[in-house]
């Protein structure tokens, strides 16, 4: 009987308080949509660091002959097949070396052509300007200081480039992607506090007469304060579905539309999507429940 009696009371408030209840299901939606977006961004950007990152290679450049009047450590002219056996040989007898894979500059002017196609130097430029260089593979991708202190300023070396310098801007410009998520996530989740707040005082208030009845016949504090806490849990729980419907419907698009497009990107999975969505129905029903019993304890004297 008294749950029955609590969940009428539920159906009464919400009903009283129908645009307000909306603006705290969209509020709450929108919070927690972007509070799980920031969370599947973070987790995205150590994927792809993850993936890439075991990818990445240091690439040892080789002098070449026009390099000897704007590079001072090419100076004494190209490299010479003694200087890259050289080279090879120290990286054999380094532990974290994995791979090492010697390109010429026939194979590099290929590639440079094939990642460059509008370049108008193509029409300039022979293979004798594209350095040679040993593409190293680490076992530790984060041990580039060891290769570049090893080889760099040694006889026949140009230099010694890493490539997670490339990735870096862009995990940059995703680590920024989830720091504003963040901080709108959490604009977001004040604006939707002060709604339920507010939500919470006018049905309080529209219903000050039910609630003097339900104090004199005898009604616990618990028994008058539990129907507008659980409206607040509700409509918080219907914004945490809307939320998950959004997070959801991203993974599909990004699944289905996007990756296809986007190739070079490893894009996490749905397995991610559905770890993030009991977290958003838990802090969402809690930050409701709390901040209606916070109200209440100060709007509705009990």
């Amino acid at each position: 009987m008294r749950a029955q009696f609590v969940l009428s009371e539920i159906g009464v408030g919400l009903r009283r308080n129908l645009t307000m209840t909306i603006a705290v299901v969209v509020s709450v939606a929108l919070s927690l949509a972007l509070a799980g977006a920031s969370l599947l961004v973070r987790d995205q950007v150590n994927s792809m660091k993850g993936y890439w990152y075991d990818k990445v290679e240091v690439s040892i450049y080789f002098c070449t002959k026009s390099d000897t009047r704007n590079s001072p450590q090419c100076v004494n002219g190209a490299a010479t097949d003694d200087q890259i056996a050289a080279v090879k040989s120290s990286l054999d007898n380094m532990p974290v070396v994995q791979t090492s894979t010697f390109e010429n500059s026939t194979d590099a002017y290929k590639h440079w052509k094939e990642m460059n196609p509008d370049n108008p130097l193509i029409s300039v430029l022979g293979p004798e300007a594209i350095p040679q260089s040993w593409r190293v593979k680490l076992t530790d991708p984060t041990k580039y200081d060891v290769i570049q202190s090893a080889f760099a300023g040694k006889p026949g070396v140009k230099s010694v480039e890493d490539q997670r310098k490339i990735l870096e801007n862009l995990f940059g410009l995703l680590n920024g992607l989830q720091t504003a998520a963040f901080v709108i996530m959490v604009l977001m989740l004040f604006v939707a506090l002060l709604l339920i707040v507010n939500t919470v005082r006018v049905s309080a208030f529209s219903r000050r007469r039910e609630t003097g009845i339900m104090r004199l016949v005898g009604a616990s504090n618990f028994y008058v304060q539990m129907p507008f806490i659980a409206e607040a849990a509700f409509a918080a729980l219907l914004g945490a579905a809307m939320a998950s419907g959004l997070l959801l419907g991203g993974h599909f698009f990004v699944q289905n539309w996007l990756a296809s497009r986007v190739q070079f990107i490893h894009f996490i999975g749905l397995g991610s999507v559905l770890a993030v969505i009991p977290l958003l129905v838990v802090v969402g029903m809690g930050m409701a429940g709390i901040a209606a019993f916070f109200t209440l304890r100060k709007y509705l004297k009990v």
